[in-house]
């Protein structure tokens, strides 16, 4: 799996690189990160990488020229690599919003090129012709695409093979088809008494057949509380079942 990012600010990409879960899986080669910087790529001795929009208004805009060296010096690179173009894909908060099974998507392919805005947006015309795909976190506004960016990196490398310590680490997540989409259940660990609540008793019996319904429950009660739009969704999609049901008749109205 192979990242090019295209960001003004490429110091931040450290935090993925370096860091944690996705820190380990890069310096084992799991994946690569390659930053292109474009105000590298400029022409004019300001290093200059946007200008005042056309028809007037606030902020500024991100040059076209700038934007297309450096998407030309990744897909060069790539093609050193012996890699076919990446797909670009903006930040943006007009994209379709990201989520697991998009993060399942980019996890099958090959990697991305990553392309973070900044100021008021990106020329227009550089978006028809390079971008392949815009994605967004949600209906918010960030100064940049670089956290995005960021999002997308952690969530898609975490679900690369042998990343994480077991498996079942990411089937397990919420969000998962595994768990017909829903929010995962709540997690406990030692001490066995914290603040004279205890652990939950069915996960210290060793009956494998009640935790697992213990925690389907667990899974089944949060979802219906905090999201109740994922039920709804997996009750669509036919992930429901019969049991699943009889016990979601079991809960209180959520008000």
């Amino acid at each position: 799996m192979r990242f090019d990012v295209i960001t003004l600010f490429p110091e931040l990409f450290t935090a993925v690189s370096d860091s944690g879960v996705t820190g380990r899986a890069h310096r084992q080669g799991i994946w690569s990160l390659n930053t292109w910087n474009p105000r590298n790529y400029t022409t004019d001795v300001h290093h200059t990488v946007d200008d005042r929009p056309y028809g007037g208004g606030p902020g500024m805009v991100m040059l076209s020229q700038p934007l297309e060296s450096a998407l030309m010096a990744a897909r060069a690179h790539q093609q050193a690599q012996g890699l076919s173009p990446l797909p670009v894909i903006l930040m943006s908060p007009v994209g379709r919003r990201f989520d697991q099974s998009a993060a399942q998507v980019l996890a099958a392919r090959p990697g991305a090129v990553l392309l973070c805005g900044r100021y008021e947006g990106i020329d227009q015309r550089f978006i028809d012709q390079y971008v392949d795909e815009e994605i967004s976190l949600g209906d918010f506004v960030l100064s940049g695409g670089e956290i995005p960016a960021m999002a997308v990196m952690d969530a898609v490398v975490r679900l690369l093979p042998s990343v994480l310590h077991t498996a079942d680490s990411a089937i397990q997540d919420s969000f998962q088809p595994s768990l017909s989409g829903l929010l995962d259940s709540p997690h406990y660990t030692r001490p066995e008494l914290f603040n004279g609540v205890p652990v939950p008793s069915v996960l210290s019996s060793g009956h494998h057949k009640n935790i697992a319904r213990f925690r389907r429950e667990a899974s089944l009660a949060l979802t219906a509380r905090r999201r109740p739009d994922l039920i709804a969704a997996a009750r669509q999609n036919g992930w429901l079942t019969r049991e699943d049901e009889a016990f979601l008749q079991t809960l209180a109205p959520t008000q």
